[in-house]
């Protein structure tokens, strides 16, 4: 069960920066505004103390990729980002051809930042501008102009090898037409990768709350699907297809570390409420750290690490986990590695009918991968295959 069994042998390095300026009214993840300095000469040796702990658990492995996410990673100073990455290579190899991004957020005060960034390690940036309207950006809670926003892509564009930005669609009284001009506008500025997720209401958010007393009003079905359908077209037609439900790229200029995931290989996770899934020699392990970042900071002052949940996947959790993960891509999974991790085959007689109902394909190379039809109902899928 360890990620030989799957595609190939990368490893990634995930690490959560929790702080904000700001909580987005749309956002679920870990993430907390600090109303006082964050303290970033404590936090960094935290850090290199939960990498140190993390690799003497799995050692003499190669790092693929690297990956700042959070929160605000851009909020970090430059100084403690190249703490974390030097901590990164005291404990393990660093391939020569790492990808190491660092998500960023478009205002003008985090863009002086870049070169910093640069300097230390970053040689990819992820930037959440959302939307190129400043109407939306209110209404989403971002702090930036479209303006800032656009200068901030051209500033990333002039300093990395690579960069990529978000937007966020479906909104509110938003039509395929709208859309579709907002991201050719987008498509102009970016050079090899587009993020595009569609709103979606998560529970315990401001945005919940004002879904559920009638205040925000998605699109219907309908709506979202000519939405969806109006992403793959647009973005296809302008040579970034999709590579995943919400990534389109170049091809090649995949984001490496996602891939990861999606190929359900294996990622440390390092910092606030980070997960990871660790190989050893005979299992593959789901970990996650303590969310509240001053408990997490105490923790691994006091253990070496945040840790609070370490456990084993059984062969079900894996083979459901790879097929889940591995779905979401345009590349789809390999029948065979599934029934090597699973212990069975996938059903055929399920398999049939997603056939029958065009929701999923079977590749010239045997590989199983949704159609367009069903990448809108991947998790129903998922479900039934798995069944």
């Amino acid at each position: 069960m360890q990620s030989g069994d799957r595609q190939g042998s990368a490893f990634g390095v995930y690490v959560h920066w929790p702080f904000c300026l700001s909580k987005c009214p749309y956002c679920d993840f870990n993430s907390h505004v600090s109303h006082v300095p964050v303290d970033e000469a404590r936090f960094a040796p935290a850090f290199a103390a939960e990498i140190a702990t993390t690799a003497a658990r799995i050692p003499g492995r190669t790092v693929s990729t690297i990956f700042f996410g959070g929160g605000t990673p851009s909020l970090m100073q430059p100084a403690t980002v190249g703490a974390i990455l030097e901590a990164i290579a005291r404990h393990w190899s660093i391939a020569p051809d790492a990808e190491v991004t660092l998500e960023a957020n478009p205002t003008s005060v985090e863009a002086t930042r870049f070169r910093g960034f640069r300097s230390a390690g970053i040689n990819r940036v992820s930037l959440g501008v959302q939307a190129l309207d400043d109407t939306a950006l209110k209404a989403l809670g971002r702090l930036h102009s479209a303006q800032e926003a656009l200068g901030a892509v051209a500033l990333a564009r002039s300093i990395f090898e690579r960069y990529s930005f978000d937007l966020i669609y479906a909104r509110p009284g938003q039509t395929p037409q709208a859309w579709a001009a907002e991201l050719k506008r987008a498509l102009a500025e970016a050079a090899e990768h587009l993020s595009l997720y569609q709103l979606t209401i998560e529970q315990n958010t401001p945005f919940a709350a004002l879904h559920a007393a009638g205040k925000l009003a998605l699109p219907d079905d309908e709506r979202a699907r000519a939405l969806y359908d109006t992403t793959q077209t647009v973005c296809a037609g302008a040579g970034l297809p999709g590579y995943e439900i919400s990534n389109h790229a170049r091809p090649g200029a995949e984001c490496r570390h996602n891939l990861i995931y999606w190929r359900a290989q294996e990622y440390a996770g390092i910092g606030p409420g980070a997960h990871g899934r660790l190989e050893t020699a005979t299992e593959r392990r789901a970990t996650a750290t303590e969310k509240q970042p001053r408990s997490w900071l105490t923790r691994v002052e006091s253990l070496g690490h945040g840790m609070v949940s370490d456990e084993p996947l059984t062969r079900e959790q894996v083979a459901d986990e790879f097929l889940l993960m591995g779905l979401r891509l345009a590349e789809g999974i390999d029948p065979a590695t599934y029934a090597r991790l699973a212990d069975r085959p996938l059903d055929a007689r399920r398999m049939a009918l997603l056939h029958e109902q065009g929701a999923v394909e079977t590749m010239p190379s045997g590989r199983l991968r949704l159609t367009l039809a069903g990448f809108p109902v991947l998790d129903a899928v998922v479900a039934d295959l798995a069944a």
